[in-house]
């Protein structure tokens, strides 16, 4: 069989990769298990027509709760070199992307309870995004929980008005 490279196999796969690259994790915690795997190529990046690539990655996850084990896998592409970015540090890198999702969302989803709005249609969806991102900008500097500030401004609307008189105008 021929392969792209026009090299002869000696059937549909030959086996991994040879620059293939491996890392792992596990991690214990919240009455959870988890292990994440990641391993990287670079062999097939002549192949995509893809500007600036560098490696390609298979990200597998398991979670283990309360006995059931869930199993998900994702593949990415970085345009960081291995040399800037071995499989130990893309791993650590997508753990580091999701931890600040997660933050984010949780601050917008919980506290601004924005998964519950009913406002779907025109350009609403967007302009109330812009209020909530603008207000936890605004209120970004104060220490404590999000509901308590946001308690304090409701009752003071004085300083609400100024803080938004300084923080926009």
């Amino acid at each position: 069989m021929r392969a792209l490279d026009g090299q002869t196999r000696t059937g549909p796969w030959d086996g991994p990769p040879p620059d293939l690259e491996r890392a792992e994790t596990a991690e214990k915690g919240h009455g959870r298990i988890e292990w994440r795997s990641i391993a990287t190529t670079r062999e097939i990046v002549p192949y995509l027509a893809w500007p600036g690539l560098a490696q390609v990655c298979r990200i597998e996850r398991r979670r283990e709760i309360a006995g059931q084990t869930s199993c998900e896998v994702v593949y990415a592409v970085t345009s960081l070199p291995r040399e800037r970015a071995d499989p130990n540090t893309l791993l650590a890198l997508v753990r580091q992307h999701w931890a600040i999702e997660n933050k984010l969302h949780w601050r917008r989803d919980v506290t601004l309870r924005e998964d519950a709005s009913r406002v779907r249609s025109g350009a609403a969806p967007q302009a109330l995004a812009a209020l909530r991102n603008t207000a936890l900008r605004l209120i970004h500097p104060f220490k404590g929980p999000l509901t308590a500030i946001r308690e304090t401004f409701a009752e003071n609307r004085a300083d609400a008005i100024n803080l938004a008189r300084g923080g926009l105008l």
